[in-house]
């Protein structure tokens, strides 16, 4: 009788790093879409010094370039799910690593940007610039400024998951070469 166990390391470490690689994407896709449609949806009117004023993630451009980026991880990390479905039910070329380690790092390196781009401007909203005469606007769009944190978190955890992504699928490609 043959055992059973022969394969069974290979094939455990396999389908670990397939329920690992979907496990984080779809973590990827719960937070990008939540940071997405956050930042997209929020607006709030206050008046301000006697005049009527509006927040609105449109009228800054760090802010539109945060959301478009969240929305483009989003697409492609639902692209990216199908993609390990159906390679995880063949065998694998291993050039698809490397396609999934240059996906993962362009994704990671989008997010970091976005998140950046749009972290200058709430630095500046939150607390001013006194040098060049900017004023903080937080402490009048409480509930704007609120809804952007929350999704510059969620946006900076989507940024850690496909950091994690990128070094497993690094990680993976060392292993095929040994």
């Amino acid at each position: 009788m043959a055992n059973t166990n022969d394969k069974s390391p290979s094939f455990k470490m396999q389908k670990t790093y397939f329920v690992t690689q979907i496990t984080l994407r779809i973590l990827a896709i719960a937070v990008t879409m939540a940071a997405a449609w956050l930042m997209i949806s929020n607006r709030e009117t206050t008046v301000v010094y006697g005049i009527q004023a509006d927040a609105r993630y449109s009228y800054s451009p760090a802010f539109k370039f945060f959301a478009f980026a969240n929305i483009i991880a989003l697409a492609f990390s639902v692209l990216s799910v199908i993609l390990i479905f159906v390679l995880g039910k063949m065998a694998v070329d291993p050039i698809c690593f490397y396609y999934f380690f240059l996906h993962d790092l362009t994704i990671a390196l989008l997010l970091l940007a976005g998140c950046a781009a749009g972290t200058s401007v709430a630095y500046v909203g939150k607390y001013g610039n006194n040098h060049i005469g900017w004023m903080a606007i937080c402490d009048h769009f409480a509930k704007f400024c609120n809804r952007t944190q929350a999704a510059f978190i969620l946006s900076y955890l989507g940024f850690a998951f496909y950091l994690i992504l990128t070094l497993i699928s690094a990680k993976k490609l060392q292993h095929l070469q040994d």
